[in-house]
């Protein structure tokens, strides 16, 4: 039977299989549709089979990887049709966990928001282009975690965590054509300072409807974004 010591070190690897090739498929290291080939995850990773095949069938659940019967896996198709539904469909969750934060959210929700929006607005030169739009990606997502949060559901805020797994793939393109574009780094800086003015405002109403407004902005960015990388 193996140890508590043994099976710790196989579970760090599958964990350090899936965080690696999860993100190498969301920044397009590898194309929708392409064959992962074991030999070459192997090599690319330096790791053994055991916790590549943990990592696949993560992401075969997160539906980034589709596993081929007796053939392997390849990295799941991206569509304009798949785009527009998981658009929509974390649109609308966030608008309603947002009327739902600002129903049940106290004093500490609304201090949390007001901080991660000031380090969110102060992001600065890092070492170089990828490690800004880390810096920004992680901050983007914490304020906007933080503008929901105070819902205080964990069961609809996991939904919500499985919707964002899904959506991440699209959602990098944008990112690439926002946070490298000071014109458009400003227009996400005045929504972002719009809607924390009426959700501190308690507006419900008006603030799910500027959020549901604010998340489907990607969409046509990433359409054409999709069309000039033959992606579609």
């Amino acid at each position: 039977m193996p140890s508590t010591t043994d099976s710790q070190p196989r579970q760090n690897l599958a964990i350090s299989a899936y965080q690696s090739l999860k993100r190498d498929i969301t920044r397009g290291q590898f194309r929708p549709g392409e064959k992962l080939l074991m030999s070459t995850l192997k090599e690319r990773y330096g790791l053994g089979v055991g916790p590549l095949r943990e990592a696949l069938s993560q992401l075969v659940a997160e539906r980034l990887v589709v596993a081929i019967s007796q053939r392997g896996y390849r990295v799941a198709p991206m569509s304009l049709a798949e785009l527009h539904d998981l658009y929509d469909a974390r649109s609308q969750l966030e608008a309603m966990l947002l009327r739902l934060a600002i129903e049940r959210g106290d004093d500490a929700w609304e201090a949390d928001i007001l901080a991660k929006a000031h380090t969110l607005s102060r992001v600065m030169e890092v070492n170089g282009p990828d490690e800004v739009l880390d810096v920004w990606d992680s901050r983007h997502k914490a304020f906007h975690t933080a503008m929901v949060a105070g819902c205080n559901s964990p069961h609809l805020l996991q939904v919500r965590d499985s919707l964002f797994d899904q959506v991440e793939r699209y959602r990098h393109l944008w990112l690439r054509e926002t946070v490298f574009s000071e014109s458009a780094l400003e227009a996400k800086r005045q929504e972002h300072a719009a809607l924390v003015e009426v959700v501190l405002a308690r507006d419900a109403e008006r603030a799910s409807a500027m959020m549901c407004e604010h998340l489907m902005t990607p969409v046509p960015i990433i359409t054409d974004t999709m069309r000039r990388q033959g992606l579609l």
